[in-house]
Order: structure tokens, then sequence, then C-alpha cells
């Protein structure tokens, strides 16, 4: 395993974290989780020298919160970073464009979470408190700054960051203007290129950490969807790759799948071109299965892209805008 720094934190994280929403299950997420095989999974990650995991309340409603912590005490002498977010209080991800800070972040709903999820990690203090949504209109807003500022004061958040919204990565620069915010978690794929527009230079810039999220567009950068794939109604992604994507998402595919080299899978491919870049801390994919855990962690072992190959892949950005079926 290769590390790297989470910015002006000046954490050593592993390149490779874990991302924990497919794992917590619940409503409003990924179908298939399996609570018998996660700690499994979770250990295994430990074993391969994973140090960084990425949760949520919302993941299942503080159960994915419950393993990390879980697994927290069963590696006493390991240090494990703990990244947890704080959910919009009117529960719409991203926000709706009449939502106001007080509708989404109040102080009293923003450290009734930070207590939710000390009390579900059992930890004294959260390494990394994010935002799990954003709107860059309410970075001068004075209140949530106030209480960033106060969480960490009191020594209950080592740093504080934003979960960008999907397929906006220009959409927190004001927020880093502030000097509140020590990391920004943004999606970051072969297709999803668009942070490197602005977003990696301000990073690399300003020594804010990048957590790169959904390394495989949910599943189109596995090879394994196809025209016909049908998810369960009550899976997000039966949402996601409707008409209007599922098509041009198989196909993008293929013709990534043309230039792999000999022996490597696409997932691999997806990985180590979101490892090309000096702004990226860590990369996050989920790891429901041991195999998952043992083939995602493999990739960290320093062989970087050939220049060709990334050249390439540069076409094959997607720009894509905010939808309703993209949330």
């Amino acid at each position: 395993m290769q590390y790297r720094k989470m910015g002006r934190l000046g954490w050593e994280v592993s390149e490779i974290g874990y991302g924990m929403w497919g794992i917590g299950g619940g409503p409003g997420g990924f179908t298939g989780w399996d609570y018998d095989v996660a700690p499994d999974c979770l250990n295994l990650a430990v074993e391969q020298g994973c140090t960084f995991f990425d949760t949520a309340w919302v993941y299942g409603r503080g159960v994915s919160e419950r393993m990390l912590g879980s697994l927290l005490r069963e590696h006493p002498g390991r240090k494990l970073y703990v990244a947890t977010k704080v959910p919009p209080k009117n529960r719409e991800w991203p926000p709706r464009p009449e939502d106001t800070l007080g509708d989404v972040f109040p102080a009293d709903h923003i450290r009734e979470y930070v207590e939710l999820s000390l009390e579900n990690l059992g930890v004294d203090r959260i390494d990394l408190l994010q935002f799990h949504v954003w709107e860059d209109r309410w970075a001068s807003d004075e209140r949530w700054q106030r209480v960033v500022a106060d969480l960490k004061s009191e020594g209950l958040i080592d740093g504080f960051g934003i979960s960008v919204n999907r397929w906006e990565p220009a959409n927190c620069l004001a927020a880093i203007d502030t000097g509140l915010v020590d990391v920004i978690q943004v999606i970051y794929n072969i297709f999803d290129q668009a942070p490197e527009d602005e977003l990696f230079e301000r990073a690399q810039r300003d020594g804010i950490g990048i957590i790169a999220r959904v390394p495989f567009d949910e599943g189109g950068l596995t090879g394994r969807l196809t025209a016909d794939t049908v998810f369960p109604e009550e899976d997000w992604r039966a949402t996601y790759f409707g008409p209007e994507n599922l098509g041009p998402t198989v196909e993008r595919a293929r013709r990534l799948e043309r230039i792999l080299p000999e022996g490597m899978t696409l997932p691999e491919l997806a990985l180590r071109f979101i490892l090309h870049h000096p702004a990226v801390s860590t990369v996050i994919p989920g790891m429901r299965r041991p195999e998952h855990a043992r083939a995602n962690l493999a990739v960290s072992d320093g062989v970087a892209l050939d220049p060709a190959l990334l050249a390439e892949l540069r076409a094959h950005r997607w720009d894509r805008m905010p939808t309703a079926w993209s949330m």
C-alpha cells in the first residue's frame, strides 16, 4: 500500500481508502449488502494497509458508523482515520435552489449529528467531519463557520470537509476561501475529469486534501453493466441507470475496454487513472465482498499508468450536467 498526505492536515493516509456506503445498507442506497460479510471486508482492508474509512450517518442510518466503530476497537494499535458526514436536515441530496443554510445545516442540527456520530463510532473525536451536500452561496454565512470553528476548538473534530454535489466540482471554491475547509470530497473518474479544471489546482495551492469518490461511476466503469441490466426498484441505481444513462454508459465502457492493456481490468484502469493525479489524497471505492477489497487495494503498488495510455484516456472525458435522475 502506498500512502499520501491529506493536504495541510498532514495525515499519511492509504491512497486507496474504503467507501462505506454500499455496506451500510438501508433505504435509499445500494441493495445487496451483507452485514455478515462486511466485517470481513473491513478487516481485510486493514490487513492490506488501508487506513482511511469514509462513512456517513445516512449509510444505514448509523449502521455503517457502528461497523466502523467496531473495526476501530478490533485494531486498537492501528491509526485508522475516520471520516463521516452530517446529513442535510431536510434530507435533500443535493440542495434545492431555494434551500437556505437554515434549512440544511442549522447549528443545532450539526451538533446533534456530531454527537450521534461520536456515539456510533465510539470515539471522543472525529478525524474528519464533512457536510454531505453543499451550495457555495452559503459560504459567507457565519453560522456554519462559527459552529465548525467551535467544534475544532472544542476538540470534537480534527478536520472539516465538504462532499461536493455530483458534477459540480467548483461549487466549493468560495467555501475554501474561508480557510475552514481542509478537505473536499468530489466525484473524479475517467468519465468525470472536470475536477482537474479548477479544483485540483486550487487544492494543491492551498493544501486542501482531495477525496475522490465514485471511482467506478456507480458501476459504469466496472464493465459489468449491459444494455439489459435492471436494478431492484429500491436500489437508487435503478434511477441513475435509467434510459437516459444506461445505454450511453455501457457504450462508453465498451470503448474503454478496447484500449485496456493486456492483463488489466477496467476497474483497475479506473483506479490507476485517479491515482495518477498528485492532488488526490485518497480514492474510496466501495467494497462489499472480500474479492472486491483484494482487487482494489492491490492497485496501490506504485506503478504509474503509461503516459500514452493516460493521454488516450483524456478523450473519454464525459461532461454532464446534474439532472433529476443523477442525484
